[in-house]
């Protein structure tokens, strides 16, 4: 007899906003237990230290983690000037000062250099891979470590507010694998103050806005309640910004077994594109729109099975 697996098929996304003091896996390890979950995972982390939206993914909602994973993410951030860490914040040892300050005027002239397709090395403390190891796991051993620039698409970086001659509050609109920890850090190198982020909020991701996020406080007032459900937003949440093609209910059925299926109507998608189809409002496949056909690359079950 096959044995059942644990908790709840419960699917779809919950947008947590994060406080400080928390892993991203804490969170979601919260949620999970929240909602009495078989299967979470989360679409980018967050350090602990920052605070801001974290986007839960439950059930089959995960297989749409890799489309939320790459979209675009907004944050906005305080720089502190005068100093650089060891971990290009305000949680690491201070490895050099300055007692120089940049003028609103020099900020704004340097900030268009961070703008566009850069190229940025992410901070020693980081989950980039050395020789098969994490960099931040080196780093907690003392290992000092030469990381190759990196390549990112930065949308937008502009400045909000130079709340005192220590402090500037940016926001940036960028692009998978930006490291805000390393804008501070060039920034400040740049306009020769050295400088670190201070504090760190996370507004957006992908479709997702930290305006519809829940707090903890929330989640643990309904946790293990059936009022908890209302919280989560469907699995289609996380296809926002994709193709959806429109396909009869027999081809709905092909791909939700793993098979090629034609289509009705594209959705707007060209040949080659990632797509999707529904059945009954549910995403059943996610897939290449082939022209004229779907080829599902992952298929979305949601039946309570043992």
């Amino acid at each position: 007899m096959a044995r059942r697996k644990k908790g709840r098929p419960v699917h779809g996304w919950l947008i947590v906003d994060k406080p400080a003091g928390m892993t991203s896996s804490a969170v979601v390890n919260k949620v999970k237990w929240a909602f009495e979950a078989r299967k979470a995972g989360h679409a980018g982390t967050l350090d602990p230290a920052a605070t801001g939206l974290l986007a839960v993914a439950l059930g089959e909602a995960t297989k749409t983690v890799p489309h939320i994973t790459d979209a675009r993410k907004t944050y906005r951030f305080n720089i502190r000037w005068g100093a650089e860490t060891a971990t290009d914040d305000a949680e690491g040892e201070t490895l050099r000062t300055s007692a120089e300050r940049p003028s609103r005027e020099a900020i704004l002239a340097a900030l268009p250099d961070f703008t566009g397709d850069i190229l940025q090395v992410p901070p020693q403390v980081s989950a980039v891979k050395v020789d098969g190891e994490r960099a931040y796991a080196l780093a907690r051993e003392g290992v000092e470590m030469d990381l190759a620039p990196r390549p990112l698409q930065v949308e937008r970086l502009g400045l909000v507010d130079t709340p005192d001659a220590d402090t500037v509050t940016l926001e940036m609109v960028c692009g998978k694998g930006g490291y805000v920890r390393s804008i501070a850090r060039d920034l400040g190198r740049a306009l020769g103050c050295l400088g670190h982020v201070a504090t760190l909020r996370r507004l957006a991701t992908g479709p997702f806005d930290v305006a519809d996020a829940v707090g903890l406080e929330e989640i643990r007032r309904l946790e293990r309640t059936e009022a908890i459900d209302a919280l989560l937003l469907p699995v289609a949440a996380g296809l926002e910004g994709l193709p959806e093609v429109a396909v009869t209910p027999e081809a709905a059925a092909r791909l939700a077994l793993g098979n090629p299926a034609p289509v009705l109507t594209s959705g707007g998608a060209e040949y080659g594109d990632l797509a999707w189809a529904a059945r009954d409002g549910l995403p059943v496949a996610l897939g290449a729109y082939m022209g004229g056909t779907l080829h599902p690359s992952r298929v979305f079950v949601y039946a309570d099975t043992p």
